[in-house]
């Protein structure tokens, strides 16, 4: 009996994308974009180019179209301290990358200066397709650059700043600030204290100047010692709260950046021995998980960060599939935020 015949293989030249990508200078990464028609630079292509060439370099196109779908590889460049923020911004992540193969990165940089922000950048480009930058990132104008003139789709998240070659994806940060202030008002508050965010975030500062603009159309005057600052973190609220409740004629409500920060004033109101809302009043931003974690829950700003993180990924993966000779399209997406009315608001006590 005749033994079955193995099968043989054909050979093929032998050269690999990591030898091409070596004789160009270049991340392998890189070689597959200017295959897959990716965001690369002309320089950068003609140079790859170069080495094909030179190699003999035959690529699998049927491969090449598979890798590219499962080899795209995002960046989420994470230092938020708010980690109900950052489970939130995971999920519409993670729904959009497994649906579509995208691999997700999670770089994490903590308390950077502005030199060593620019080198990680740098660092990261040669590895990813494209980068999300969450705040207080958002608006790293260090950052920006450098993934910018490496030619990396970038799109920010919460940030009002449209431009620097890059897109947002927000909600109005400024009218859902003037509308809680505005439903302070309503239930009869006219001293409101407010906990502001990072002062370097244009969504921080916007919803200060919608809170001001409400107080200021009802005919009253923001007092200095009524606004404090935070920084989006437990600890900052605490402290906020502390000071605000320290006063010698104290709010009877207060309005957080954020959810974590409104958390915090319901802690320091339950030791000083407040009811919440019938000794005071207390609001917060986001809709995260902290807002249903306190007792009573926290009536809130919903900003869809889910939907944001979803959003997101869907503009910067339509710019990394984008030409790199075609003009880059920048986007302001501003999505819906809503009034989320719980049980920590309530009408002002009667002075004694």
């Amino acid at each position: 009996m005749d033994k079955p015949k193995k099968s043989v293989r054909r050979k093929t030249s032998g050269v690999t994308i990591d030898e091409v990508a070596a004789l160009a200078g270049v991340s392998p990464m890189t070689v597959s974009r200017v295959f897959n028609q990716g965001t690369v630079r002309d320089s950068t292509r003609e140079r790859v180019m170069r080495a094909v060439q030179k190699l003999g370099y035959t690529p699998n196109l049927a491969a090449s179209s598979l890798a590219a779908a499962q080899h795209t590889r995002v960046a989420l460049i994470y230092t938020n301290p708010s980690g109900a923020y950052l489970r939130e911004l995971l999920v519409g992540l993670l729904r959009v990358a497994s649906n579509a193969a995208i691999q997700l990165v999670i770089d994490y940089w903590d308390n950077l200066d502005p030199a060593a922000e620019r080198k990680a950048a740098r660092a990261l480009a040669g590895r990813v397709d494209g980068v999300i930058l969450p705040p207080p990132l958002c608006e790293s104008k260090d950052a920006v650059c450098e993934l910018v003139k490496a030619g990396i789709p970038v799109i920010a998240i919460a940030s009002g700043q449209l431009g620097n070659g890059i897109s947002c994806v927000r909600i109005d940060d400024f009218h859902a600030g003037k509308e809680m202030a505005e439903h302070l008002l309503q239930h009869g508050h006219r001293r409101i204290g407010f906990i502001c965010g990072r002062d370097d975030l244009s969504a921080s500062a916007r919803r200060r100047e919608g809170f001001v603009t409400a107080i200021r159309e009802a005919g009253l005057e923001v007092e200095a010692d009524m606004v404090q600052r935070g920084d989006f973190t437990y600890r900052s609220g605490l402290d906020a709260a502390e000071q605000l409740l320290s006063h010698p004629l104290p709010p009877t409500a207060i309005f957080a950046s954020n959810d974590d920060m409104g958390a915090a004033v319901i802690s320091v109101a339950h030791r000083r021995g407040l009811d919440v809302p019938r000794d005071l009043s207390v609001v917060g931003f986001d809709d995260s998980s902290a807002a249903t974690t306190v007792w009573p829950e926290l009536t809130t700003v919903q900003q869809p960060i889910a939907s944001m993180a979803d959003a997101a990924l869907d503009i910067l993966l339509r710019s990394i599939r984008r030409r790199s000779d075609e003009t880059p399209v920048l986007t302001d997406h501003v999505l819906p935020h809503r009034l989320v009315v719980r049980d920590s608001v309530a009408r002002p006590p009667r002075r004694r």
